[in-house]
């Protein structure tokens, strides 16, 4: 089967959209986590200059404006329909003035010029980095003297079921977390680096590292059902191939949201996942 040019663009706009509304239900979900690290983090005097570097669709973004509400955030990403809803958000919430979006590649040798920030916040961003080191150099380049940078990164993808569940595939997450697991390390070797040295090797002086455990329970939050759902969907993307074929028929009856198995229907979903921060300073 052939495939027109704008086929292909649908498919792209397609994953993006689907990728920017999983972004926007980790943000919803997560909010209070992110606020907490935000108020943790060593910040010197009152910053005003922020980078959000690989922003999404804005949740550092909107989070440091909340806790900063007369700073300024340049919101770096490579997707222009990513920047784009960050830019409607912006709109809608009235801060579009204290927002700048920019489109940029990261992986390039040469990134765009970021001013000169009092903080770089990147989250969930650097193990997808090919060049992590360049990335850091980068950052400690740009920042402002004594400017703090911020690395927020997850354990992996989170856990949503009960280990028992479902009851005719017990253990069917670990086993969708392992396959995955399997991929990332071909394709993003960086994950679950540690960050510390890498900080270190680039110049940095580390001033804090954070473990938050995520155990949040879907009781009267309709998003974490959602959140899962599309979760699992672009897990069921990636290792389909590599599933037992009951494992799979298991995911399917769950991502059925019309079928009595539905992930929407269920009662004991929670999120549950770990993130690491880690603040570094230019000195």
């Amino acid at each position: 089967m052939t495939h027109t040019h704008a086929q292909h663009q649908d498919h792209h706009h397609d994953a993006d959209g689907a990728q920017a509304e999983i972004l926007e239900l980790d943000a919803e979900v997560l909010a209070e986590h992110t606020a907490d690290i935000i108020r943790w983090l060593p910040l010197h005097g009152d910053p005003r200059r922020f980078v959000d570097l690989a922003s999404g669709t804005g949740a550092g973004t909107f989070a440091l404006l909340d806790q900063f509400p007369e700073a300024h955030v340049t919101a770096v990403d490579a997707s222009p329909g990513h920047l784009r809803r960050l830019g409607e958000k912006a709109c809608a919430r009235g801060v579009d003035g204290q927002v700048r979006t920019v489109l940029a590649n990261l992986d390039d040798a040469t990134w765009p010029d970021l001013g000169t920030p009092d903080l770089v916040w990147a989250s969930g961003s650097m193990h997808h980095m090919a060049d992590p080191g360049h990335a850091l150099r980068s950052v400690h380049d740009l920042l402002a003297p004594g400017g703090l940078f911020a690395v927020v990164e997850m354990a992996g993808l989170p856990r949503f079921l009960p280990a028992t569940a479902p009851a005719d595939r017990p253990g069917l997450e670990d086993r969708l977390h392992a396959a995955g697991d399997r991929l990332h390390a071909r394709h993003l070797p960086h994950r679950g680096a540690d960050w510390g040295l890498m900080l270190t090797a680039a110049g940095f002086t580390v001033e804090g590292e954070l473990i938050v455990d995520v155990d949040v329970t879907a009781a009267g939050n309709a998003a974490i059902g959602q959140y899962a759902l599309g979760v699992l969907r672009r897990v069921r993307g990636a290792v389909a191939a590599e599933l037992d074929p009951g494992d799979l028929v298991a995911l399917d009856r769950l991502l059925d949201v019309d079928g009595p198995h539905s992930l929407l229907r269920r009662d004991d979903l929670a999120v549950r996942t770990r993130r690491s921060v880690w603040a570094a300073r230019r000195t």
